[in-house]
């Protein structure tokens, strides 16, 4: 019996929208601790009111980020919000130093 084991996922894009419950499913997170990010100003999603905001994949990845970084090493939200942000210009800067050398 030839068995092949593989990896499943769902690729999320900034246009991909989503909601406060599959933000919190994804996260593994009760809403309260999104609706903290929210009000911190550490991810922005569109809308009015809690159940009226629309996510998208960059929001939930530094939603992730960040309450990972707070549990796995018990780092601050704002500390865990700088390191989010220091990540993602790492990666912009990644993304230019690639460009540069494909020229």
């Amino acid at each position: 019996m030839n068995r092949q084991s593989g990896i499943e996922g769902v690729i999320l894009e900034e246009m991909t929208e989503l909601t406060l419950a599959d933000v919190c499913r994804a996260c593994t997170a009760h809403a309260e601790s999104i609706i903290e990010l929210v009000d911190e100003g550490i991810i922005t999603p569109l809308g009015d009111a809690p159940q009226r905001w629309v996510f998208t994949g960059v929001h939930l990845r530094r939603a992730r980020v960040v309450l990972r970084l707070q549990s796995d090493l018990g780092v601050n939200r704002a500390g865990a919000a700088l390191a989010v942000q220091l990540l993602e210009e790492i990666d912009a800067l990644r993304t230019r130093l690639q460009a540069l050398e494909g020229m």
